[in-house]
Protein backbone atom coordinates (compact mmCIF):
# COMPACT_ATOMS: atom_id res chain seq x y z
CA UNK A 1 0.00 0.00 0.00
CA UNK A 2 1.14 3.51 -1.44
CA UNK A 3 -0.18 6.73 0.26
CA UNK A 4 0.75 9.69 -2.11
CA UNK A 5 -0.18 13.29 -0.66
CA UNK A 6 0.26 16.10 -3.65
CA UNK A 7 1.74 19.77 -2.52
CA UNK A 8 2.94 23.14 -4.52
CA UNK A 9 -0.09 24.06 -6.45
CA UNK A 10 -1.54 27.65 -6.70
CA UNK A 11 -2.05 31.24 -8.72
CA UNK A 12 0.56 31.78 -11.44
CA UNK A 13 0.50 34.56 -14.37
CA UNK A 14 0.84 33.20 -17.39
CA UNK A 15 4.69 32.28 -18.25
CA UNK A 16 5.49 32.06 -14.77
CA UNK A 17 6.62 28.52 -13.06
CA UNK A 18 5.59 26.04 -10.44
CA UNK A 19 6.66 23.05 -8.66
CA UNK A 20 4.68 20.11 -7.59
CA UNK A 21 6.19 17.26 -4.97
CA UNK A 22 3.96 13.97 -4.69
CA UNK A 23 5.22 12.63 -1.31
CA UNK A 24 5.25 9.10 -0.55
CA UNK A 25 4.37 6.85 2.18
CA UNK A 26 5.86 3.37 2.79
CA UNK A 27 9.50 1.23 2.34
CA UNK A 28 8.40 0.75 -1.70
CA UNK A 29 8.57 3.92 -3.28
CA UNK A 30 11.60 2.95 -5.48
CA UNK A 31 9.72 -0.56 -6.81
CA UNK A 32 6.92 2.20 -8.32
CA UNK A 33 7.10 3.59 -11.63
CA UNK A 34 5.54 7.70 -11.01
CA UNK A 35 3.11 9.64 -12.98
CA UNK A 36 1.50 12.96 -13.27
CA UNK A 37 -2.18 13.48 -14.91
CA UNK A 38 -4.27 16.26 -14.34
CA UNK A 39 -8.08 16.94 -14.92
CA UNK A 40 -8.91 20.49 -16.44
CA UNK A 41 -12.75 21.61 -15.79
CA UNK A 42 -15.17 19.94 -17.39
CA UNK A 43 -12.65 17.19 -19.34
CA UNK A 44 -11.15 14.29 -18.60
CA UNK A 45 -8.15 13.29 -16.71
CA UNK A 46 -5.16 13.59 -18.79
CA UNK A 47 -1.81 12.00 -18.77
CA UNK A 48 0.95 14.86 -18.02
CA UNK A 49 4.56 12.80 -17.47
CA UNK A 50 5.64 9.64 -16.40
CA UNK A 51 8.91 8.43 -14.73
CA UNK A 52 10.65 4.98 -14.09
CA UNK A 53 11.36 3.43 -10.97
CA UNK A 54 14.71 4.67 -11.03
CA UNK A 55 14.07 7.76 -13.04
CA UNK A 56 16.42 6.47 -15.98
CA UNK A 57 13.54 6.62 -18.63
CA UNK A 58 10.76 9.81 -18.78
CA UNK A 59 7.92 10.52 -21.12
CA UNK A 60 5.28 13.21 -21.70
CA UNK A 61 2.00 14.51 -22.91
CA UNK A 62 3.20 16.49 -26.05
CA UNK A 63 1.20 19.54 -24.75
CA UNK A 64 3.47 19.56 -21.75
CA UNK A 65 7.27 18.49 -23.62
CA UNK A 66 9.54 21.12 -23.52
CA UNK A 67 8.17 22.87 -20.66
CA UNK A 68 7.85 20.37 -17.42
CA UNK A 69 10.16 17.68 -16.26
CA UNK A 70 9.23 15.19 -14.04
CA UNK A 71 12.05 14.21 -11.52
CA UNK A 72 12.27 11.82 -8.36
CA UNK A 73 14.05 11.24 -5.23
CA UNK A 74 13.93 7.96 -4.25
CA UNK A 75 15.82 8.85 -1.17
CA UNK A 76 13.00 11.18 0.24
CA UNK A 77 10.24 9.14 -1.60
CA UNK A 78 9.25 12.20 -3.52
CA UNK A 79 8.41 12.26 -7.26
CA UNK A 80 8.44 16.01 -8.18
CA UNK A 81 6.85 18.21 -11.62
CA UNK A 82 8.62 21.01 -12.69
CA UNK A 83 6.84 22.76 -14.44
CA UNK A 84 7.73 26.38 -16.62
CA UNK A 85 6.09 28.62 -19.10
CA UNK A 86 2.60 27.83 -17.95
CA UNK A 87 -0.30 28.55 -19.88
CA UNK A 88 -3.79 29.33 -19.09
CA UNK A 89 -4.70 25.47 -20.65
CA UNK A 90 -2.60 24.04 -17.83
CA UNK A 91 -5.32 25.05 -15.34
CA UNK A 92 -6.29 22.32 -13.67
CA UNK A 93 -6.08 19.89 -10.54
CA UNK A 94 -3.25 18.12 -10.91
CA UNK A 95 -2.46 14.16 -9.72
CA UNK A 96 0.37 12.13 -8.68
CA UNK A 97 0.11 8.17 -9.29
CA UNK A 98 2.02 4.85 -8.25
CA UNK A 99 2.53 2.07 -10.89
CA UNK A 100 3.94 -1.08 -8.90
CA UNK A 101 6.64 -2.53 -10.85
CA UNK A 102 5.84 -0.46 -13.77
CA UNK A 103 7.94 1.19 -16.60
CA UNK A 104 5.84 4.32 -16.57
CA UNK A 105 2.68 4.35 -18.44
CA UNK A 106 0.74 7.11 -20.13
CA UNK A 107 -2.47 4.48 -19.36
CA UNK A 108 -4.34 6.09 -16.02
CA UNK A 109 -5.33 2.13 -15.66
CA UNK A 110 -1.85 1.11 -15.26
CA UNK A 111 -1.73 3.17 -11.81
CA UNK A 112 -2.84 1.49 -8.49
CA UNK A 113 -2.41 4.34 -6.22
CA UNK A 114 -3.29 7.98 -6.48
CA UNK A 115 -3.13 11.31 -4.75
CA UNK A 116 -6.00 13.63 -4.05
CA UNK A 117 -4.53 15.76 -6.21
CA UNK A 118 -3.52 19.33 -5.66
CA UNK A 119 -4.92 23.11 -7.68
CA UNK A 120 -2.94 24.64 -10.49
CA UNK A 121 -4.17 28.24 -12.04
CA UNK A 122 -2.73 29.71 -14.30
CA UNK A 123 -4.13 33.03 -15.21
CA UNK A 124 -3.89 35.48 -18.39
Amino acid sequence: QVQLAESGGGLVQAGGSLRLSCAASGRTFSRHAMGWFRRAPGKERDFVATISMRGGSTYYADSVKGRFTISRDNAKNTVYLQMNSLKPDDTAVYYCAADPFGVGSSDSGEYDYWGQGTQVTVSS
